[in-house]
């Protein structure tokens, strides 16, 4: 299996899993497009968090990153975060396509 990384922007579908934000988290997009493919979600392989340090030293943590790991219909494993701080209010994508295995 080959690992190929991608670090690219996608747009979703307006489509998205509404249980997952009953639960605090982003609604994970059924569809999105990458490039000039439209992409959708079969299964959820795996999902996680990526954690960060608060930037103004009170020692708190914070999710940062919601990440999947998920199978589309065409088969392809990728690997799409969502984006949850810009930094410094700075506008930009929300989700990502990080990687795909082929």
């Amino acid at each position: 299996m080959t690992f190929q990384l991608v670090s690219t922007p996608i747009k979703p579908d307006r489509s998205f899993d509404t249980s997952r934000m009953a639960q605090g988290e982003p609604g994970l997009p059924v569809r999105f497009r990458w490039g000039k493919r439209d992409l959708e979600v079969a299964e959820v392989i795996e999902q996680g968090k990526d954690y960060g340090d608060c930037s103004h030293g009170s020692g708190e943590r914070y999710v940062r990153r919601h990440v999947y790991r998920v199978r589309t219909t065409d088969g392809m494993i990728a690997r799409i975060y969502f984006q949850r701080t810009f930094g410094r209010g700075r506008p930009g994508a929300r989700w990502w396509l990080h990687s795909i295995e082929a």
